[in-house]
This record gives C-alpha cells, structure tokens and sequence, in this order.
C-alpha cells in the first residue's frame, strides 16, 4: 500500500473516531428532573430501564410515553405518577444514546412485562412521539392508539388514511414544535385525531425538565400545564 493511500485512511479513521465521540459527548448531555418535579414525585421508579407507576387497583389499560431527545425518562416522572393515579399502568423508558428514534420498538419490553394489559396507549415528547408514531404505524393490531405530545408523524409514518385513534396535544408558547409545524402536519394524522392547545403551555413543560433552549418562556406553571396533559389524555382515552 503507498504511503500516501495509507496515511489517508488513518486521518479517515481517526476523523471517524473523534466525529463519534463528539456525538456521543452531545448524547450525554441530558436534560434531568427539576427540582420541583422530584419534590412532587412520590416514587420514581426504574425497574430495568424503565421509570414505572402502576395504579392501586390492577389495571387493563396502559400508557407508554418515549421521552424527547435527550431527555432524562426521569423527567417525565410527575406525568407517569399522575397517569397511573387516574388508572393506567404506565412506562417511561431509557433510550439508547437519549435518542428515542434509535428505540422506536422500546414499548413492546414494557407489554411483555404486562401480559394482563390489553390496550396499550403509545405515544411520546418531540422526538419521542416520532418514534412512537412509527411503532403505531407498524403494530396496529398491538396498540389502542397514538398520543403526541409537541410531536407528529413523518410522512414515512403517516396515518393520513388510517383510523388510528390519534390524540396531539400542543402548546401555545412552544418555541421548537411550533404551531406553525402542528399545522403543516396534520394532514398526516388520521380521520380519528383530536387535537388540543394547552394556552400559555411551552415545550419543556411537557416534562419537568427546566428550560430548554429554543424554546419560549411558559405562561403557566409546570405543574399546570402537566395536569392538562393528564386530563386531556385521560378525557380521551375514556371517551
């Protein structure tokens, strides 16, 4: 091999290696709880992977939330909690690398471990509920239906002629899933999608995380704004 060819391929290798560990360096730099949702949570439980709350009583409807890019499933601890007071059995998990679309099949660990449960809710935060839309898209017979939360489907995923039951939930003050973005893409929700505006909501108020950059400046608190999202999820899952 010539010199020339060879020393090619090691600057080739070594920009590969260091590409990688940037990208993985970018990966770990996570958005954790706040404070104020681990003072809210009772429990936060991880059971391999996953943070879990289950309801008192057993339950034959579940909720599967993939958290958004970057994002700690931790974050999303006060959703889960609430959730499963008002009856669902319901997971967050861990991503490979904190990115949800390297996972997209994440939810069928949690239905294995739940045999007893019979419609399974998946849905997700941003990038998560992109990857949740995609599991939907490929197990219908599997899932109940499909809840996006700042989030919509690709037009690789779309269910634009589809009846999936499809509930989005968007905010006002969202400065990175914008209105703008929400309405460019429902033509790719189903016949059966229901969308709602949580006013004054923002982006990272979908978890309790703390502030996120790109986003705007929420015109209601945290706790509220994660409250609407129980309610609206809940509303809609019985109706």
């Amino acid at each position: 091999m010539k010199k020339w060819l060879k020393y090619l391929l090691l600057g080739l290798l070594a920009l590969i290696i260091v590409g990688f560990l940037i990208f993985f360096i970018w990966t770990q730099q996570t958005y954790g709880p706040s404070e104020e949702m681990t003072r809210l949570v009772e429990e936060p439980l991880q059971k391999d992977g996953w943070v879990v709350h289950e309801p008192s009583e057993k339950s034959k409807v579940g909720v599967i939330l993939y958290p958004g890019a970057k994002v700690e499933a931790e974050a999303y601890s006060f959703l889960a909690q609430q959730l499963a007071s008002e009856g669902y059995v319901t997971g967050i998990p861990n991503m490979t690398l904190n990115l949800p679309i390297l996972n997209s099949n994440k939810a069928r660990e949690m239905m294995e471990r739940y045999p007893k449960v019979e419609d399974w809710y998946v849905g997700g935060h941003s990038l998560g509920g992109v990857a949740a839309a995609s599991f939907v898209k490929d197990h219908p017979d599997e899932t109940a239906g499909l809840i996006l939360l700042a989030s919509y489907p690709t037009e690789g995923s779309s269910f634009a002629n589809l009846e999936t039951p499809i509930l989005s939930i968007y905010a006002e003050k969202d400065g990175l899933t914008t209105e703008t973005k929400i309405e460019e893409t429902e033509p790719l929700l189903s016949s059966d999608a229901m969308l709602y505006e949580i006013k004054g909501g923002n982006h990272a108020q979908f978890g309790m995380y703390g502030a996120q950059k790109g986003d705007l400046a929420a015109e209601i608190p945290a706790k509220r704004q994660q409250e609407i999202i129980v309610i609206t999820i809940h509303e809609w899952i019985q109706n």
